[in-house]
This record gives structure tokens, C-alpha cells and sequence, in this order.
């Protein structure tokens, strides 16, 4: 790529436009703004976090994109961006750059081959627009003196003053330290007086006291799992840690530390009147052997452990049976916590949309700053969503500064 922007002199660079933070909402926005725009990110590759998502081919949107899917305290607040770039245009962006896609499922869409095409699809994009990214560039300091803001950077070893008419918050949440995640983009926004919405970990697997599932590790079966007001049909993964998956991670954006969560182990199944069946045709045939031609023989043996499930069959009234039916679809459990921020795939929560526009993603009380992606308290489901909302957010700041260039 170029170098950067208008050169005042190699201690005070002067740029339109600058972006912290070169992820999916951060590349978006440059390739928006276009020329004048600097990208700049501590880490030594760009797009890290679309690199490794979707066991490697990046689940970059998904066919059922509504506002509905995505948490905030504000719902209505994703309404904007979302309708004005839509998952058809990211997906029309990505055929066109010859990138093969599928639909795995429940809508979500996958590269065919490496997620590493939406990254050099994105690096293109802003390549084209004119704009330029620095990677392993650390920010020192950033301040506003009411018409531009001034960043002190430091790369290569060096310091760099970089000043700015605009500056976009584009560093994601907490989730994934080990990739260098660090609330910067909190900090930042509450150095400019924006209000934060309590961060917690989201997309992210429950733990239970040590040794509880260990001897289920591994097992996966389909479940309606439900928290708060959260309900999805889906796959659970029993860990030597807890629960997993994608039902369980789904819920987890639902649950509060001391809440329980319900499980259904045979959603839509009416067991019930299966185990009758079972009695009428074959009564002495033990309970636990029965239910193991529903579920997993493994987990009937665990569930032995809490429930009565002793005795053949024509040993259960009808009474009986309403009660094993209504406690296997509704197994209550109450996790000890999560994962947290290591295993969390986004951040719930972040920085407030009271004080932003849903339009633009301006802050209303600070001129040229934006906050953009998983910074903002806008969290979505699993399966695309959150990329989406980054491709989305990133467009609508992108736009705005381009339109006021």
C-alpha cells in the first residue's frame, strides 16, 4: 500500500480520517472513507479476529439478519445500519471478489475455502478506496482540541504524531485477550465522556463445579436450551469444564451470574407418550433402556444419578411417566459461571447508544468521533451476526465521513 495520507512532516502526519482498530468494522469503514484515511492496529496482521472465526472459513453473515437477533439496551438502535448495508450487499460484495460461499446452516454463510479470503477481499476494498493501514502501531495518546483530534503513536520503535478531523473507536470488546483485546475503545470513549453499558462475557461456554460432566466429555446431542428470555434449538457439548455448544453458547448472552438455565433433551418430541407406547408393547423392559433409545445411554446413566429412574417399565403410572417426561424436558441447572473473556467469541455490552447516532455512529456530543462494531453495545446471536453488525456499522461510519469529506 501508499503511504499515508497529507504529510505535514515525518513528526506531525495530518490525515482525514483516522481508524483505530484494523478488524471487521474497522477495514469496512476505511474502504467507506476512502482516501485521507489511515488504519492503524497494534497486532502484526489485520483482521485476526476473521481469520480464526468459523474453524477457519469465516461465518460472515447469515440469511435471517434482523434486528430482533441482536441485544441492546437500546433494540432499535441496530435498526438503521442495518437496513441501509444488509447481508444481500456484504454477500454481493463477496461474489464479486470471486470468494465461493455456502450455506451450512440455520442461514449462516461460510467461505468455501479460508476465512483469509475476507481478509484480502477487505484489504483490497481499502487499497482501492485510498486508503492506508499500519500494522504493529501502538497508541500512546489521544486527545481533542476541538477541531482535530492528535494521536501519538508509536511504530517501528518510533514515535509518530498523527493528527486527525476524524477518529473512528474500532478496537472490538473484550473477548479473546489473547489476541490483544483490551477495552481500549471503553477507555477511549469514556475519556470523551461517552457512558459505557456493562461489559460481560457472551457467546461463551458455562462451567460447573470440577468433575461434574467429566464423564460425559465429549457427547453432543440437540437440545432446546433456554435463560432468561433467550430459547434456542441447537447442539449442546457436555466439557470436562461444563457445557458447550452452540444452544448453550447462544443462551449465555441471556443468563445472569446465579440464574439457572433449562434444558430440553427431546425438543419437540413427546416422550410422554412414547414411554407409554414402550410400556404397552414391552413393560418388563427396564426404564433406563427404554429412555437409552432416546438418548444417549451415557447420559441416561448420568441423569440416573439425580432422577428415579429404577424399575421396568409397567412399574410407571401414567402420573409417573408426566413427571420423567416434564423433568427430561426441562432439566434445570445452575451454572457455577463461564468461560469468561478467554473463550467468549464478543462482548455484551459496551459503549452506550444514548450518546451515539444510529445513523452515522457519531457521538452526538463529540464531532468526528465514531464508535463502531463490537465497541457498541450492540451484541448479536451466533452464526454472523456480529460480523454483520461489524460490515453494517462500519458502512454507516464510512458513509458519513465520506459524505462530509
Amino acid at each position: 500500500m501508499r503511504r499515508a495520507a497529507i504529510h505535514a512532516d515525518r513528526r506531525a502526519m495530518q490525515v482525514e480520517t483516522l481508524i483505530l482498530g484494523a478488524g471487521a468494522a474497522g477495514l469496512m469503514c476505511a474502504a467507506q472513507a476512502g482516501a485521507g484515511t489511515l488504519v492503524i492496529d497494534h497486532a502484526r496482521n489485520p483482521g485476526e479476529k476473521i481469520r480464526i472465526s468459523g474453524g477457519g472459513r469465516c461465518n460472515f453473515t447469515n440469511y435471517e439478519v434482523e434486528p430482533a437477533r441482536f441485544l441492546s439496551e437500546n433494540p432499535h438502535f441496530c435498526k438503521s445500519a442495518l437496513a441501509r448495508y444488509t447481508q444481500w450487499d456484504f454477500i454481493e460484495l463477496v461474489s464479486r471478489h470471486g470468494i465461493a460461499w455456502h450455506e451450512k446452516t440455520l442461514g449462516q454463510l461460510f467461505c468455501d475455502g479460508k476465512s483469509t479470503q475476507i481478509v484480502a477481499m477487505l484489504l483490497r476494498e481499502i487499497e482501492a478506496a485510498g486508503a492506508d493501514l499500519w500494522l504493529s502501531t501502538a497508541l500512546r495518546e489521544l486527545s481533542h482540541d476541538g477541531s482535530r483530534f492528535t494521536a501519538r503513536l508509536e511504530r517501528e520503535g518510533r514515535e509518530q504524531q498523527v493528527t486527525a478531523r476524524n477518529v473512528v473507536l474500532a478496537t472490538g470488546g473484550r473477548s479473546i485477550p489473547k489476541m490483544g483485546a483490551t477495552g481500549l475503545a471503553y477507555d477511549l470513549a469514556a475519556q470523551f465522556g461517552l457512558e459505557m453499558t456493562e461489559t460481560r462475557p457472551a457467546l461463551v461456554p458455562f462451567t460447573f463445579p470440577e468433575g461434574r460432566f467429566s464423564a460425559l466429555s465429549g457427547l453432543s446431542l440437540p437440545v432446546r436450551a433456554a435463560a432468561g428470555r433467550g430459547s434456542f434449538d441447537e447442539a449442546m457439548l457436555f466439557t470436562h469444564r461444563g457445557l458447550s455448544g452452540p444452544a448453550i453458547l447462544q443462551v449465555s448472552s441471556y443468563w445472569r451470574e446465579g440464574e439457572e438455565i433449562a434444558i430440553d433433551l427431546l425438543p419437540g418430541q413427546d416422550i410422554a407418550a412414547a414411554l407409554k407406547a414402550a410400556r404397552a408393547e414391552s413393560g418388563r423392559r427396564a426404564l433406563t433402556t427404554a429412555l437409552g433409545q432416546m438418548l444417549p445411554p451415557k447420559l441416561v446413566a448420568h441423569l440416573a444419578e439425580s432422577l428415579p429412574l429404577g424399575g421396568n417399565l409397567a412399574d410407571l403410572s401414567d402420573a409417573r411417566i408426566a413427571e420423567l417426561a416434564a423433568a427430561l424436558q426441562g432439566w434445570v441447572l445452575r451454572p457455577q459461571g463461564t468461560e469468561g473473556w478467554r473463550t467468549a467469541e464478543v462482548t455484551l455490552g459496551g459503549v452506550s447508544t444514548a450518546g451515539l447516532s444510529s445513523k452515522t455512529m457519531m457521538a452526538r456530543d463529540v464531532p468526528g468521533l465514531y464508535v463502531i462494531g463490537e465497541a457498541v453495545d450492540v451484541t448479536g446471536w451466533l452464526g454472523g451476526y456480529n460480523f454483520q453488525w461489524a460490515w453494517s456499522s462500519g458502512v454507516a461510519a464510512g458513509d458519513a465521513i465520506a459524505r462530509d469529506t
